[in-house]
């Protein structure tokens, strides 16, 4: 038996339950984690309240796609995505079912060995941001030597596509408040405050313009001052799919998109050989033990989380 939070019927955050449940011995093709770390990330809250996509016959749901721990069983003939495993190996896995838990039993296909230079907060949070972060620059064709716009760029995603653009030999302009102008700056963007007057401020700093832009944060300005200062649809990603930005043109970057599936899910051992490696890193903004999954959820809501938030098991 072990904790999981789940969603015994379409409520919001406040309706998350943290419930006993009976873990099942992996099958062939699975393996049992036993979880130290969570990613938590805005799409875990985003369906909790039902509305179009909400499916019934899910429920109980549980929550949550990312997490690091040790493996507890491995079923028979079964390795991982990097290969054989063992008892007691670190693992980090994404994108998996229910991971706000203790124990957890997924397809072994998901599931990475976790290198001993990746601690296991950073290592819970870094797969979902990462390859969102890696379509969006992709999307956005931006390449060596131009200029790309980065909305958003002290967020979780953000700051890991600035790294990623910076590791390619783009230049990299990074929107910010004003507390977080260091932060990007670190990291080999060039600061911008976002707000009013945002277009002007950019064509300050690149006076021979920007190449394409990347919106990480799904505010109000950000697509009309992409397409103002780009120009051309086709070199703006976004990951807020609203209406506003299918009807300009712009590429999309969408979980459920298959298009982004297929994009994502090889990145996974990119993001992660990165990390590993020292050349991409992901600011933790704050941790949250598991029974405060809920605290930890309303955080990350609020919409200015300031990096990664992380449950502790």
């Amino acid at each position: 038996m072990a904790h999981r939070w789940q969603l015994p019927t379409y409520g919001g955050i406040d309706a998350l339950e943290l419930v006993e449940v009976e873990v099942p011995e992996p099958a062939p093709g699975q393996v049992t984690i036993a979880l130290s770390a969570v990613g938590v990330n805005p799409s875990d809250y985003k369906t909790l309240g039902g509305g179009w996509n909400a499916d019934e016959s899910l429920l109980p749901l549980p929550v949550g796609q990312e997490a690091v721990g040790v493996i507890a069983a491995v079923g028979a003939d079964t390795e991982i995505a990097t290969g054989p495993v063992a008892v007691g190996d670190r693992v980090v896995a994404f994108k998996i079912t229910g991971a706000f838990a203790e124990l957890v039993t997924v397809s072994a296909a998901d599931v990475f060995a976790l290198p001993d230079t990746v601690e296991d907060v950073e290592a819970a949070g870094l797969l979902h941001v990462g390859v969102v972060a890696a379509e969006l620059l992709a999307l956005s064709g931006a390449t060596e030597g131009q200029t790309l716009l980065v909305h958003g760029a002290s967020g979780s995603v953000g700051v890991l596509v600035v790294q990623l653009a910076r590791r390619a030999g783009i230049r990299v302009i990074g929107t910010a408040s004003e507390a977080n102008q260091g932060k990007i700056r670190e990291f080999g963007a060039e600061p911008v405050v976002y707000g009013e007057g945002l277009a002007d401020r950019v064509r300050a700093l690149a006076p021979e313009g920007v190449d394409a832009a990347v919106d990480a944060v799904g505010s109000d300005e950000s697509l009309p001052v992409s397409l103002e200062l780009v120009g051309d649809p086709s070199r703006v990603a976004t990951l807020a799919p609203g209406p506003a930005a299918k009807e300009a043109g712009v590429k999309i970057s969408a979980g459920m998109m298959p298009a982004s599936i297929q994009f994502r899910m090889p990145q996974r051992a990119v993001i992660l050989d990165l990390a590993a490696r020292g050349d991409l890193v992901l600011p933790i903004a704050r941790t949250f033990p598991l029974a405060e999954a809920k605290e930890a959820l309303r955080f990350v809501s609020s919409g200015h989380p300031g990096g990664k938030v992380v449950l502790t098991v």
